[in-house]
């Protein structure tokens, strides 16, 4: 058996620049951290090797890969012509939080099907790979920061080109001055989900309007003087970094 795990994300500033409205128009940046809380995917041999069998919220059982009912399982499986697998998917939150949980399953299960084919793969061609099968595939009119988030892991300024290309750059600080950091930060589960591509595909038009747009430029700048104060070790102001975003979001929303 094979499992990996795979962690969710929480965004700091430069949320929405991610998405194609902005980024083939203007250079976009995100920063933001993972988090010690997890999506796990288990894959090992089904023993009857005709068939294939998913367990998630509920469970199938199928005979070939188009019968699967889970989009994003079956896209994987498709891309590795895998049958007679069992893979089973457990998480430590539920979906619909905002913590990037779709991507997260897409990047753990890619990393769990390459482990299980012998295939070596980086952590960025893992968060490639899922935006395929995200974006490309399975046409979600989300972002590409989650799957970078989850694939590469730990606290980065992810910057997106208008090309397409995506780079993942690590925030250098202290460890004494990230642990206090993480010490300073609560995040609270309300108890409402939400469907997030419904909410990225407004916001991806509404991105379009002029002011909007100039918006969400100046949250992509914010991403990057948070990034510059957080490797000078200061986290006084971090604060007021995530105010003055929330306010500028509020605008594009």
């Amino acid at each position: 058996m094979i499992i990996s795990r795979t962690p969710f994300r929480i965004s700091f500033a430069g949320g929405g620049s991610d998405l194609p409205s902005f980024y083939r128009q203007e250079m976009g940046a995100v920063l933001s951290t993972s988090i010690n809380k997890y999506v796990y995917i288990a894959i090992h041999p089904f023993f009857d090797a005709r068939k294939i069998q998913l367990k998630y919220s509920k469970t199938e059982l199928v005979s070939c890969i188009d019968e699967i009912q889970h989009p994003i399982f079956r896209e994987v499986l498709k891309i590795h012509h895998l049958k007679g697998v069992d893979l089973n998917s457990i998480a430590d939150i539920p979906s619909g939080t905002g913590l990037g949980s779709s991507s997260s399953f897409t990047v753990g299960l890619l990393n769990a099907v390459n482990a299980y084919s012998a295939k070596a793969i980086s952590s960025e061609r893992l968060g490639e790979l899922a935006c395929e099968v995200e974006i490309d595939r399975l046409g979600s009119p989300i972002g590409k920061q989650d799957q970078y988030a989850a694939a590469c892991g730990g606290l980065n300024l992810i910057s997106f080109y208008p090309d397409e290309s995506v780079n993942v750059e690590k925030i250098i600080m202290s460890v004494a001055r990230k642990k206090e950091l993480e010490r300073n930060l609560l995040m609270i589960y309300t108890g409402d989900t939400r469907s997030a591509n419904s909410i990225l595909a407004q916001q991806n038009v509404a991105i379009s309007g002029g002011g909007k747009f100039e918006n969400q430029k100046r949250m992509v700048k914010l991403a990057f003087d948070l990034k510059k104060t957080l490797e000078e070790n200061d986290i006084d102001d971090f604060g007021r970094f995530l105010h003055e975003g929330w306010l500028l979001k509020k605008n594009i929303d």
